[in-house]
C-alpha cells in the first residue's frame, strides 16, 4: 500500500507558493515603520477580557527595527499542533545539513499512527496491522504544516531521532524558551486520560469512542493537567522569536527558508483566526494548531504568523489561548479581533 494522500495539492501550492515568496522577497527592501505600541496596549486588554476563564497571550514585532509588544509574553503556553512548526525547520536544518533529502521515502507503520486528525490515517486500510508505506519527507513535512496532520508530524519526529532531537536544535539556534517533549500521538492520549494510541483508534468515530470510555471527571483532569504541565510549550517570546530568526534567514538556507514560508502560506487551516483580521491583500505565512474540544473546554489553540502588507511592510504575529471555554466562532473572532488591532498600530498599512 502506497497511499499518497494531497500529492497533486502539495506540488501545486508547492509551486504558487514559491512564486508568491519571490514577489515578496522582491518588496523586503520597502519601508516598515513602527507600530502604535500604545494604541495596542490600550486596546488588547479588552479582547483578552472576552476570553476569560482562558487565557489569551499576543505577541507583535516589526520585523525591521526589532520593535516588540507583548502580553504574558514570558508565561509558558501549550503549543498543541505548533509543535509541527519547530520539528518542520529542524528536517530542513538536516536537509540543509545534507543529513536528510526532501525526496527520502520515510516507512510509515501501524504503529506510527497517531491519533486524528490524518489524511494518512483516512487513507489507511483496514485493519491497519497488515499494512505500511513509503512516503516522501517532503509530502509529511507538508501535510503536517498545511493540514496538521498528526502522523505526518511524528513521522518527521521520528526520522530526527524524537521529540528531544527537536528541542535539541532549537537549543542549538537559540530558541530557549520552546520544548517539543512528545509525538503528537503521546500528546492526545494525555489530554483525554487514554491509554496509549492504538492503530484500530485511527478513525474519527472509533476514537471519539474509546475516549468516551473515559470518565468525564476523568478526562477534565487529565486536561487540567495537560494545561499545567511545562512538556511541549513556549512562552509567546520564544514563538515571535522563532518567526524573527525565519524571516532574517538566519534558522535556514534561503532556498529552505523560502520552502518552509510557502507552506506556511498554503496552510488550509485556521482562516478565521489571525487571517480574517487582516485587511485585503496581506499575505500571511502562518502555523495555527489546536487542541480537541471535550466536554466545553479546549485546553489550546494558537495561530502565530508573518504578515507582508500590499505597500511591503511585514509584521510578525502570534495568539495563544489556552483553558477556553468559548464556541469556536468565539475562540476565532479572539484572533481576528486582536490582528485587526495590529494591524491598524501600523496606521496606514494595507
Amino acid at each position: 500500500m502506497r497511499p499518497t494522500p494531497d500529492r497533486r495539492f502539495v506540488i501545486s501550492t508547492l509551486a504558487a507558493g514559491l512564486a508568491a515568496c519571490g514577489r515578496a522577497g522582491a518588496r523586503r527592501a520597502t519601508r516598515s515603520g513602527p507600530f502604535d505600541a500604545a494604541r495596542v496596549s490600550k486596546g488588547f486588554p479588552a479582547i483578552a477580557a472576552r476570553a476569560g476563564p482562558a487565557v489569551f497571550a499576543a505577541g507583535l514585532m516589526n520585523p525591521a527595527d526589532t520593535q516588540s509588544w507583548f502580553s504574558r509574553g514570558e508565561q509558558a503556553l501549550p503549543m498543541a499542533g505548533l509543535t509541527a512548526l519547530p520539528t518542520a525547520a529542524a528536517a530542513l536544518a538536516e536537509v540543509d545539513a545534507g543529513r536528510l533529502k526532501l525526496g527520502e521515502r520515510i516507512t510509515i507503520t501501524a504503529m506510527d499512527l497517531s491519533a486524528p486528525y490524518s489524511v494518512i490515517d483516512q487513507a489507511w486500510p483496514t485493519p491497519p496491522e497488515r499494512h505500511a508505506t513509503e512516503m516522501p519527507a517532503i509530502d509529511l513535512i507538508s501535510l503536517a504544516l498545511q493540514a496538521d496532520d498528526n502522523t505526518a508530524a511524528d513521522a518527521v519526529m521520528k526520522r530526527l531521532g524524537g521529540p528531544g532531537a527537536v528541542t535539541a536544535w532549537l537549543r542549538q539556534v537559540g530558541i530557549k524558551e520552546m520544548r517539543v517533549d512528545r509525538y503528537a500521538r503521546e500528546v492526545a492520549q494525555n489530554i483525554s486520560g487514554m491509554e496509549p494510541f492504538r492503530p484500530q483508534w485511527k478513525d474519527e468515530t472509533a476514537w471519539i469512542a474509546a475516549r468516551d470510555t473515559v470518565p468525564a471527571a476523568a478526562r477534565e483532569m487529565a486536561m487540567n493537567a495537560y494545561l499545567a504541565d511545562p512538556r511541549d510549550t513556549t512562552t509567546v517570546r520564544a514563538a515571535v522569536q522563532m518567526l524573527y530568526l525565519l524571516s532574517l534567514g538566519e534558522l535556514l538556507s534561503a532556498a529552505s527558508t523560502r520552502l518552509l514560508l510557502t507552506l506556511m502560506a498554503t496552510s488550509r487551516t485556521g482562516a478565521n483566526r489571525l487571517a480574517a483580521g487582516l485587511p485585503a491583500g496581506a499575505a500571511l505565512a502562518q502555523k495555527p494548531a489546536s487542541t480537541r474540544t471535550d466536554l466545553g473546554l479546549t485546553p489550546a489553540a494558537n495561530d502565530v504568523g508573518i504578515v507582508t502588507f500590499k505597500d511591503g511592510r511585514r509584521i510578525i504575529m502570534a495568539g495563544f489561548l489556552a483553558g477556553s471555554t468559548a464556541t469556536q466562532a468565539q475562540r476565532d473572532r479572539l484572533f481576528a479581533d486582536a490582528a485587526r488591532l495590529f494591524t491598524r498600530s501600523l496606521g496606514e498599512a494595507d
